[in-house]
């Protein structure tokens, strides 16, 4: 089973509002989903991004793939760089 990182749109229509999940690839956009790690919400002025550190890591270490958009999140959050960090550590 291939497992991503990505976004999942909640919210009003033009009121978008994102959840960042780790779901099967294969599994709709905004379908069935494993685990729920944080929020993105683009609206809010600065720009509203909430990640849990510790499970996107523990996920990312297991084989799940970021999608390009949360990769530039984990990336501005710093995550990308913890997790580089600790596959060095290993």
């Amino acid at each position: 089973m291939a497992v991503k990182i990505r976004l999942k749109r909640m919210g009003q229509k033009k009121k978008p509002f994102y959840r960042i999940v780790v779901a099967d690839s294969r599994a709709p956009r905004d379908g069935r989903f494993i685990e729920e790690i944080g929020t993105y919400n683009p609206l809010r002025d600065p720009v509203e991004v909430s990640i849990n550190d510790e499970k996107a890591v523990k996920w990312m270490l297991d084989g799940a793939k970021p999608s390009d958009t949360v990769r530039n999140l984990f990336s501005t959050q710093g995550i990308m760089e913890r997790l580089h960090n600790e596959k060095n550590a290993k």
